[in-house]
């Protein structure tokens, strides 16, 4: 069995058909004998919604796949090249790409009857924006197989140049032109107003990266809390389907003791017939016995 293959198939359905479908291919892989394909399928877990969601687009939307994987491999390209002019351009690009995508993967869910709300729409924007800061992440979504958004890498945030990639400003054409005036506290008001412009701009960036933290930090937060309830959902119908064997398997028990009951009835009916028959036959023989014995008994008292 092509455990990828069923992998893919399963991770294409809507997540409420997910478990069913899993399970019949484990029964099937049983049957078939392939052990080792049975294990590997029975640990694929059911997705989350905006896990699914998200690889709709990689089923129903190719090219725009195709060009938000490029749009990754440039981002992380000019982050290692330390390009701040192209991380800049390409991070404006992105912001438009990342709600234009996740309103459509809103739309394929809808289609295949599966509506989601803002909150998951949110969801699947971040692991996107993950897609595009992490080259192992964007490999593993191409594949359609997700059953739950990855966590951010933290070696490129990626959407904006950070302070380590901003180049110095470069030196303005007047500043350059004021080099050889001779007028000294022209030049140093110059300095004093760079030096102003430089703490501005690295104020700014620190806020700018503090506030990249704290938006971090709660996604990272609710990502754990969507995955604790995930694991919770994942328990809760484990034992749901844990629950309905052994229903089946009691009422599989409870109609073969209904089917030994109505034979066991069929039985006593027909005993009871026999013997209300023997018991006619037993009364009509007395009575051709006690017959015989007084024709007897009056055939010998004549003689």
């Amino acid at each position: 069995m092509d455990v990828d293959a069923v992998a893919s198939d399963l991770y294409g359905l809507v997540p409420a058909e997910f478990t069913a479908a899993r399970n019949s291919h484990v029964a099937r892989a049983r049957a078939a004998g392939d052990a080792e394909a049975a294990r590997r399928i029975a640990g694929l877990r059911k997705p989350t919604l905006a896990a699914w969601a998200s690889t709709l687009l990689v089923r129903h939307r190719p090219e725009e796949t195709q060009r938000l994987l490029q749009l990754g491999q440039a981002l992380r390209e000019a982050h290692r090249n330390l390009d701040g002019a192209r991380l800049r351009e390409l991070g404006h690009r992105q912001h438009a790409v990342l709600a234009a995508l996740a309103r459509q993967a809103r739309d394929i869910a809808a289609e295949a009857g599966q509506p989601v709300g803002d909150g998951v729409v949110r969801e699947i924007e971040e692991i996107l924006r993950t897609v595009l800061t992490d080259e192992q992440v964007a490999g593993r979504w191409a594949t359609g197989v997700l059953d739950k958004a990855p966590t951010a890498s933290v070696g490129f945030t990626g959407l904006e140049p950070g302070p380590a990639v901003v180049p110095t400003p470069p030196e303005s054409s007047g500043a350059t032109a004021r080099k050889g005036e001779p007028e000294e506290r022209e030049r140093k008001g110059e300095k004093k107003g760079e030096e102003k412009r430089k703490e501005e701009e690295k104020r700014k960036e620190e806020e700018k990266r503090k506030e990249e933290e704290k938006r971090k930090e709660a996604v990272a937060a609710a990502r754990r809390e969507a995955e604790r309830r995930d694991r919770e959902l994942r328990k809760a119908e484990e034992a749901r389907d844990g629950a309905g064997r052994r229903l089946a398997q009691a009422e599989d028990r409870l109609a073969d003791l209904e089917r030994r009951r109505r034979e066991t009835e069929r039985v006593r009916d027909r005993a009871r017939e026999d013997a209300e028959a023997a018991a006619r036959r037993a009364r009509e023989a007395g009575r051709a016995a006690k017959a015989a014995r007084e024709a007897l008994e009056r055939l010998a008292g004549s003689g």
